[in-house]
């Protein structure tokens, strides 16, 4: 048995962290999807910026879309959404298979939208409607502002995957919009079905601090971090709140794990995947570390349901002085602020390219 059907088999669902177009017409997609247990997609404006800018697989429709006078920003979501379409169809059997709960793709809102929650709920909708595929979750950043587009578009009926949460509390925000907007549903007398993942990025916490602790702590605070979230994860869904939202209808916000790329040269390159192993859970990984899991991966203990020596490690981390807390809203605010770069370039390189082809 292969690592990733053993892991899929766990539970965990593995959701390939990557698009674009050469690997959709390739077949490559459907090749995860049939022989690697990849059940989902993630995308982001860096893996977007990467894959519409390297090479010409989107050239002879961006001319198209620059000579009918589209915006830029308009015709970048036009592409995505053509791409989310093909994968989401991909997906649809997986998705109708287990009863919805897995087989999604996700798209994210305009970075630039972070700090906007009214906007960002707005566009939610209408990217939601625009993509008019069932297993299209629509990417809110978990930030402060961010909880309130989180609970209007579910309120909305819009499926939602809160990205850039780096933390427990991070977590715990995102689990309290999404139920405060099944909450706000129910008592509209409207279905409480309303699905959500909710990502929390695990190795940027080690790229930040790997040369700022002694050896033995090195590449350990992500998983920490992870453990102790999942901790927080199952007490939500044991709290006597989401038990009665359970009773009409209600399911699980799924605890993601993102950002599972080992950023340190020194340590495993699946270092990620086989810490965080856990049922009901989600993992996202590249294209690389899914392949790498593939070939020599190993499926061990899950997640202790109690976070395990998490604790113990996020004290060593503080005693070595790493300040976890303010650490975590320094990696948020670095990755509003890394996705708005990648936006930025994205809309920049789709515009130089429209102008050339012209």
């Amino acid at each position: 048995m292969k690592a990733t059907q053993a892991l899929n088999k766990l539970g965990q669902s593995l959701w390939l962290d990557n698009i674009t177009r050469q690997m959709l017409d390739s077949g490559t997609l459907k090749k995860y999807i049939d022989e690697l247990s990849i059940t989902g997609l993630t995308s982001n404006p860096t893996i977007f910026d990467h894959a519409m800018t390297h090479g010409n697989s989107y050239d002879a429709e961006i001319a198209k879309l620059a000579a009918g006078g589209m915006a830029v920003e308009d015709a970048f979501f036009e592409m995505a959404i053509e791409d989310l379409r093909r994968a989401a169809d991909l997906f649809a059997e997986i998705h109708q298979r287990t009863a919805t709960v897995d087989g999604w793709v996700s798209l994210e809102v305009s970075p630039l939208l972070a700090y906007d929650a009214v906007k960002t709920a707005a566009v939610a909708k209408q990217l939601h409607q625009k993509a008019a595929r069932p297993n299209l979750f629509i990417k809110i950043p978990g930030t402060t502002e961010g909880h309130t587009a989180i609970e209007e578009a579910i309120f909305a009926g819009v499926s939602v995957n809160v990205t850039l949460l780096f933390s427990r509390d991070h977590y715990i925000g995102a689990a309290e919009a999404y139920m405060r907007g099944l909450e706000r549903r129910v008592e509209a007398g409207l279905s409480a079905d309303v699905r959500s993942v909710a990502s929390l990025f695990v190795s940027r916490w080690d790229k930040a601090t790997m040369e700022k602790v002694p050896a033995d702590l090195r590449d350990k605070l992500g998983p920490a971090v992870g453990m102790q979230t999942y901790k927080a994860y199952r007490d939500v869904l044991e709290s006597d709140r989401w038990q009665r939202l359970e009773n009409v209808g209600a399911r699980p916000q799924r605890l993601l794990f993102a950002s599972t790329g080992t950023k340190d040269p020194k340590a495993s390159d699946v270092l990620y995947i086989g810490a965080l192993a856990a049922p009901n859970t989600v993992d996202t990984m590249p294209e690389e570390t899914l392949l790498a899991f593939a070939e020599h991966g190993n499926v061990a203990k899950p997640i202790p349901r109690d976070g395990g020596d998490c604790e113990a490690v996020l004290a060593a981390f503080s005693k070595a002085g790493i300040d976890v807390a303010k650490l975590a809203a320094d990696l948020q605010s670095e990755g509003a602020k890394s996705f708005v770069d990648s936006w930025k370039d994205l809309l920049g390189s789709i515009e130089s390219k429209s102008k050339a082809l012209k």
